[in-house]
């Protein structure tokens, strides 16, 4: 018996997942001319859908300066491009305030001011308490720029309602299993397209499963204060503005043993104790929520071709830093995957070729 597909829709590429990578690469690509059809099934927790958006270019508990902060934090124009296209607000630069920790610290910071990559970044420093009716700053603090948030449920669903305008989007579950290659490309159900590249985060995609990818849980609570920071606050915790007034998203929680899909007291607990040594203000607790990041041990992203299915590519591992990454890594992928670039090596995929086998 023969059986004959068929095919009833003709793309250039099929992305799954709309997370901050899927949906970042379709944008790039429909700006490049090219016809895209993105599979997603939206769930609460998808970690995209629950951050609180924050990008910051300096980071980390020693404070330094975030991998390739230039070329990445120029590229969040991407944002603003969107907020045009869409006709709606979810980028918001915004200043961010971190209390030191010590006199040590201070010092420290006051020296690395001198530095040319860093100083860019450094609104100003203070060596006395500056935010004092608000936070415990008794050492001072320092101020930085290039930060702020992506309202980032906004701005998926705006993706979501731009992408279905466009008859690109099909809320469904994608099944790998599915997928038949030929000699003129993938054939996926009823739609032949060049490529698939997988952006769904965490998965159990059979052909990219070699891949170390790691779950990082991370939990954030939702508060209410009757102050309104004219920054972010971060010291331990984030304290990021929510479209609610006076309700903001503290976070988050890093939790590579517990991958629990619920809230858990343990993370409440630790957000409370870390939000209580940050803030002076009375605060109400009104939700908790809990996702799952898709993180890499060498903390870059994955992108590229499978070693031995060139039309399948994956776009993943973007972990805490999504928001950052995602524009300039989509816009890297698209210009590959329409021969106008390559892909630079400490993110391609080929760098754990040796954890592949064919066999």
């Amino acid at each position: 018996m023969v059986f004959i597909l068929t095919i009833e829709r003709h793309v250039d590429y099929i992305i799954v997942g709309q997370g901050l990578a899927g949906s970042s690469l379709a944008i790039q690509l429909i700006q490049q001319g090219k016809k895209v059809v993105v599979f997603d099934e939206p769930v609460k927790n998808q970690c995209s859908r629950v951050a609180a958006g924050l990008f910051n270019p300096i980071t980390g508990k020693g404070i330094v300066k975030t991998w390739m902060a230039e070329e990445l934090f120029t590229s969040l124009t991407h944002y603003t491009h969107c907020e045009s296209v869409f006709g709606r607000r979810f980028f918001f630069p915004q200043l961010l305030y971190r209390p030191f920790y010590s006199a040590e610290e201070q010092n420290n910071w006051m020296a690395k001011s001198g530095d040319g990559t860093v100083a860019p970044f450094i609104e100003k420093i203070f060596t006395a308490c500056h935010f004092q009716d608000q936070v415990h700053d008794v050492h001072g603090g320092i101020l930085l720029k290039a930060s702020g948030y992506l309202d980032a449920p906004s701005f998926l669903a705006a993706t979501s309602q731009y992408l279905d305008a466009k008859d690109s989007l099909e809320v469904a579950h994608f099944n790998a299993l599915e997928v038949i290659h030929s000699l003129e490309g993938i054939i996926y159900q009823n739609i032949r397209a060049r490529q698939i590249i997988f952006c769904a985060g965490v998965s159990d995609n059979p052909f990219f499963k070699w891949l170390p990818i790691r779950s990082l849980k991370g939990e954030t609570l939702t508060i209410n204060l009757e102050i309104s920071p004219s920054v972010i606050f971060n010291r331990g915790v984030y304290i990021v503005p929510l479209a609610r007034t006076n309700s903001y998203k503290v976070g988050a929680t890093y939790q590579l043993k517990d991958l629990s899909q619920t809230i858990t007291l343990e993370g409440r607990t630790e957000l409370m104790t870390k939000l209580n040594g940050l803030l002076k203000n009375p605060l109400e607790v009104v939700g908790q929520d809990w996702g799952i990041r898709p993180t890499t041990l060498d903390r870059r992203p994955m992108l590229g071709p499978h070693p031995s299915f060139k039309n399948l590519v994956i776009f993943n591992g973007l972990g805490t830093k999504g928001v950052s990454l995602a524009p300039y890594f989509s816009a890297q992928l698209a210009n590959w995957l329409t021969g106008n670039g390559e892909i630079q090596k400490e993110v391609h995929i080929k760098r754990f070729n040796a954890l592949y086998s064919s066999s």
